[in-house]
């Protein structure tokens, strides 16, 4: 049996794709490799395969026309037999310790005869030329040996909320769910955590330090510039997100106020990314993102525009859009992305 299938979405990833597998081979036949090269014009297929041939009971190749990380995360879906379902990014990496302790857990939920629908780890970024590695952990939020509901959990702070490398999902519920990432487009890790969340019952915290997250390269996604120039994409990610759910329809309320708080952080990400462009025209574009908001979902508006992060988004004139801009320089080395 295949306890977990991870997917590793690759493109043009041959100078450091290796690492991401041979960090994930030590789980052995528990676990399933499926490395999705995405139309690559290197030899991303070519190492892919001679993992393959090596360990052909472990390591599986879908070879794609490009379609972006999106169409790539879905392929791994597809093909997928394990258990649960994990997203590694082909320049990330996992924790080898801390995989066995995660497949021991699983391995006692199957001899019990119990599963979840999400298992929560920590994640570590590994942050170039940092000397100190940021971990986010959920020790103070989420309950710990014990499976428990979304009514159990407590106060997320703004750098714990569950991101794509803190979450396994249970493969048969994301397949139930029937998400389906948009293709060519960057910044959809955040409607695959946001998306399923509804279809998940029950969730276990383990309290290990699983996921290392890369940042560093200039051309990473999470880059400033690169999320500047992308700001399309930005909002389409968060106007699909907006367009998912009437929140006031979810029946957790403790479910209801995380998604509304997920919401914000993506309308404050997208918003302080305009402002800093200093362009016009995306100022513009700012102005428009949040009376689709209003239109769409006047409650989940007025929650968001009023609550702290909105008004700060919001101040009017130069003055005030130089004081969005230092909230987020803070929250950024508070946080450590890009």
């Amino acid at each position: 049996m295949k306890y977990i299938s991870f997917a590793i979405p690759s493109y043009n990833s041959e100078d450091y794709m290796s690492h991401a597998i041979e960090s994930i081979l030590p789980g052995g036949e528990d676990v399933e490799i499926i490395v999705v090269n995405d139309g690559s014009k290197d030899g991303t297929s070519e190492i892919a395969h001679e993992y393959k041939n090596k360990y052909p009971n472990i390591v599986r190749v879908v070879d794609k026309d490009n379609g972006g990380h999106g169409d790539a995360v879905n392929s791994g879906l597809s093909h997928a037999t394990g258990k649960y379902f994990k997203v590694v990014d082909s320049d990330d990496w996992v924790d080898e310790d801390s995989l066995h302790k995660i497949l021991e857990f699983l391995k006692e939920l199957e001899e019990e005869d119990k599963e979840i629908d999400m298992l929560i780890s920590n994640y570590v970024y590994e942050k170039e030329g940092a000397a100190h590695k940021k971990c986010i952990h959920y020790r103070n939020v989420l309950p710990q040996d014990e499976v428990f509901t979304w009514d159990d959990v407590g106060r997320f702070r703004l750098d714990q909320y569950i991101l794509m490398h803190s979450v396994i999902y249970r493969t048969s519920m994301l397949k139930l769910s029937q998400m389906t990432l948009p293709k060519h487009t960057f910044y959809v890790d955040n409607i695959y955590v946001y998306y399923p969340l509804p279809y998940v019952r029950k969730i276990y915290y383990l309290d290990v330090d699983f996921y290392r997250y890369f940042i560093g390269r200039e051309d990473q996604s999470v880059n400033e510039k690169v999320m500047i120039s992308r700001i399309d994409q930005q909002i389409f990610v968060t106007k699909t997100m907006i367009d998912m759910y009437h929140l006031k329809n979810i029946s957790s309320k403790k479910l209801r106020h995380y998604m509304v708080n997920y919401l914000a952080i993506m309308m404050t990400v997208s918003s302080i990314l305009m402002i800093r462009s200093k362009k016009q025209e995306n100022l513009e574009k700012k102005k428009e993102l949040w009376g689709y908001l209003k239109k769409k979902d006047l409650k989940t508006y007025l929650r968001i525009r009023y609550g702290i992060l909105g008004q700060t988004m919001n101040i009017p004139g130069r003055s005030g859009r130089k004081i969005s801009s230092l909230a987020y320089s803070v929250a950024r080395r508070l946080i450590g992305f890009n």
